[in-house]
């Protein structure tokens, strides 16, 4: 019988080799990126702490999305966290992209992020 391997377990793997050398400190968190095929969430983590700075999905109310899984959306989370992540007083982050492709989705929050005041 063949079996087919998991493409989320091969993205869990990926993710625990590039989480061995990045981690969140309070002065510069981590902006780890989740995304389903529905929603995209973002969250500023201090992994020192283990606490979770500043968050947001494409599903909270302020943003009122029809669509959470598009590029659109990720673009709005973007803004969103980057917005809550100035007003905290964190201007530089450490990007974590799961263990996902940088491109699509994932690359418009990163670069939304960017444009709204987050240096990574």
């Amino acid at each position: 019988m063949i079996t087919k391997p998991s493409k989320n377990l091969a993205r869990k793997k990926r993710h625990a080799h590039v989480r061995r050398a990045i981690t969140g400190t309070p002065e510069r968190p981590r902006l780890n990126v989740f995304r389903s095929s529905k929603h995209i969430y973002a969250q500023l983590i201090d992994d020192v702490n283990g606490v979770t700075l500043a968050s947001a999905s494409s599903l909270d109310k302020e943003l009122a999305l029809e669509n959470g899984g598009n590029k659109e959306a990720a673009k709005a989370v973007g803004e969103l966290v980057a917005k809550r992540a100035v007003e905290n007083g964190h201007k530089v982050v450490v990007f974590d992209r799961g263990g996902y492709v940088y491109h699509g989705r994932v690359q418009t929050l990163a670069d939304a992020a960017r444009e709204a005041g987050l240096q990574f």
